[in-house]
């Protein structure tokens, strides 16, 4: 029993001191001339659905939960975060080249499609990053006109 006991105030110790490693936040509070919002058309109600459902993890500005200041929650988020903006980031999306845009694009699109995004990790906690079969229509919709649009600049 003894031992027991001490390996649970070893555990304790352990997990209050990682509370003091903290990762990075994913804040910077400005809209780049980069954002997507700045590259092709996003209507109003397509650029909601996406601060709502992906900008989280897909932009540069991450709208922290409140188990983000408990480990290990903030690391397996800055991992997500991190992982989305490689794969996607809306902050950045005009420094892509216009076919990697194109590229993008036509992923949304697909990646929604086939209910793959939002991760179902993400909703879970996130109910109302959930999408309807409205707002999966309008962001595909969205997605072919902005290609479409791309085409036309860029032909």
């Amino acid at each position: 029993m003894r031992i027991f006991k001490e390996i649970l105030l070893v555990l304790l110790i352990v997990f209050i001191a990682i509370q003091f490693i903290q990762p990075a936040r994913n804040t910077n509070g400005r809209v780049l001339p980069t954002d997507i919002s700045n590259t092709v058309y996003v209507p109003e109600n397509v650029q909601q659905i996406l601060k709502t459902s992906c900008y989280d993890c897909h932009s540069n500005n991450t709208n922290y939960p409140w188990y983000n200041y408990m480990q290990p929650a903030a690391w397996i988020l800055a991992n997500h975060i991190k992982h989305g903006k490689k794969d996607l980031n809306f902050s950045d999306f005009g420094s892509y080249s216009m076919r990697k845009q194109q590229s993008k694009l036509k992923a949304i699109a697909d990646q929604i499609k086939d209910g793959e995004m939002p991760l179902s990790s993400y909703t879970l906690i996130h109910r109302n990053a959930r999408l309807s079969k409205e707002q999966k229509k309008l962001i595909i919709d969205w997605t072919q006109n902005a290609r479409d649009s791309l085409d036309k600049i860029n032909p």
